[in-house]
C-alpha cells in the first residue's frame, strides 16, 4: 500500500529565463519557491508560460538563465531520466495494446522493482484512485475520466519527490472535471505529495490549490491563496482572469492613513489604499458583490436593467450605469427586477478593491 510521502520535496526558480531562438521569451526572470508537500496551480492564458515553466520541473526543457532546485539538489541541466519528478498529461498517454495494471506498472519494471513488488505497488495505486478491479481492463473499455485516473496511478505509484500536471482535466466534460479534481486534491493532500499543477481554468485553479501562480507575457503577475487572488487581485489583468470582474474607472480624491476617499460617477467609497496614491485608478467588484435595490437611494449608482437572465441557482443582471454596465449576480431567484426597471446600484462592504493599473 502506499503511505505518505517521505520524498516530496521544493521546487525552486531563481532568475529563470527560457528564450526560443533568438528573441522570444517564453519565461522572463521568474523567480519562486514551492514548499513540498503543497499542491501549486500555474495559472494563465494560452502563451503566458505556465507549460514552459512546467516542463523546466520536468527537465523537457532547459533554461536559457537561472537555477532550478528540486530540495537541495540544482537540476538546471540535469536530463528529464535524471530527475525524480513524473507527469501527468492532458493526452493520458495510455499504450493502447496494454490493459490498465500493465500501464500503472510500466514505469516500475525500471525502478527495480521485482515483479511481487511491482504488482502490488500497481494494484495499490489503482486502489487510490478508486479504480480497484479494473486492471485487466484495456484503456478502450473506460471512460476519459477513468483513462486519467490511470494516467495518475501510474505516475503515483513511481512516489516521486514532484508530480507535475499539464492540463489533465481539459478533455473531460463538466462534471466530470469536477469529479476528477476533487479526487487529484484528496490524493495530494493523503499523500503528502508535492504538486505543480498548470491549467488555464480559474475555477479549477480555485478549487484545487493552497497557491496559485498566475502568469502573464512570460512573468509572474501574482502569487498567493486562491482567496487573496479572489478578493485581493494586485492588477486588473488577475481580477479579470481570477473569475468574473467588474473594472471601473476611479479616482483617488484623498489618502488619510490606509484608507483612500474614492469617487466613481456619483458614487463615493472609502477602501484601503493599496499604497496607491491620489489620482485616477481602476475598481475591481465581482458580481455577486454588485448590489441591486430600488431607485433613488442616496450615495448609490443610477442604473437600468437591460438584461436578466435566470440561470437555476442564480440569477444574472446586466444594469447600465452612468459609468460602465455592471454584472451582478443573485441568489434571490425571485428578485423582482426586470428589463427596463430603473434601479439604485452600491457594493457590498466586503467587495470592491482598488487596482493601479
Amino acid at each position: 500500500m502506499l503511505k505518505p510521502s517521505s520524498k516530496a520535496a521544493s521546487v525552486s526558480f531563481e532568475g529563470v529565463t527560457k528564450i526560443y531562438g533568438t528573441e522570444v521569451k517564453a519565461v522572463d526572470d521568474i523567480s519562486v519557491d514551492i514548499a513540498a508537500g503543497t499542491l501549486v496551480t500555474l495559472l494563465g492564458p494560452s502563451g503566458c508560460g505556465k507549460t514552459t515553466t512546467l516542463r523546466m520541473i520536468a527537465g523537457l526543457e532547459m533554461p536559457t538563465s537561472g537555477k532550478i532546485k528540486i530540495g537541495d539538489t540544482d537540476v538546471t541541466t540535469l536530463p528529464a531520466t535524471e530527475r525524480d519528478v513524473s507527469m501527468v498529461f492532458q493526452s493520458y498517454a495510455l499504450f493502447p495494446h496494454m490493459n490498465v495494471l500493465e500501464n500503472v506498472s510500466y514505469g516500475l519494471k525500471f525502478s527495480g522493482f521485482n515483479k511481487s513488488e511491482t504488482r502490488d505497488r500497481a494494484l495499490s495505486g489503482l486502489e487510490i484512485v478508486g479504480l480497484a478491479g479494473y486492471g485487466d481492463r484495456l484503456p478502450s473499455e473506460l471512460s476519459g475520466g477513468q483513462q486519467q485516473r490511470v494516467a495518475v496511478a501510474r505516475a503515483l505509484v513511481l512516489e516521486p519527490q514532484v508530480l507535475l500536471f499539464d492540463e489533465p482535466l481539459s478533455n473531460l466534460d463538466a462534471k466530470l472535471r469536477r469529479k476528477v479534481r476533487e479526487d487529484i486534491r484528496e490524493i495530494q493532500q493523503n499523500l503528502g505529495l508535492t504538486v505543480v499543477y498548470v491549467t488555464h481554468d480559474q475555477e479549477e485553479a480555485l478549487a484545487v490549490s493552497d497557491r496559485i501562480i498566475v502568469m502573464n507575457n512570460a512573468v509572474i503577475a501574482q502569487d498567493g491563496t486562491p482567496r487573496e487572488l479572489y478578493e485581493a487581485p494586485a492588477s486588473r489583468f488577475v481580477a479579470d482572469f481570477i473569475g468574473e470582474a467588474n473594472i471601473l474607472s476611479c479616482e483617488i480624491s484623498k489618502i488619510s492613513g490606509k484608507l483612500a476617499d474614492v469617487v466613481t460617477g456619483s458614487y463615493k467609497l472609502k477602501l484601503p489604499s493599496r499604497d496607491l496614491k491620489p489620482g485616477n485608478a481602476f475598481l475591481g467588484v465581482r458580481p455577486n458583490r454588485v448590489e441591486i435595490g430600488k431607485p433613488g437611494s442616496k450615495n448609490t449608482l443610477s442604473g437600468e436593467i437591460i438584461r436578466r437572465t435566470y440561470v437555476g441557482n442564480h440569477l444574472e443582471f446586466t444594469v447600465k450605469t452612468e459609468v460602465a454596465e455592471l454584472f451582478s449576480t443573485t441568489t434571490d431567484v425571485d428578485a423582482p427586477y426586470e428589463v427596463g426597471d430603473k434601479v439604485s446600484v452600491n457594493f457590498a462592504a466586503k467587495g470592491p478593491v482598488l487596482l493601479s493599473h
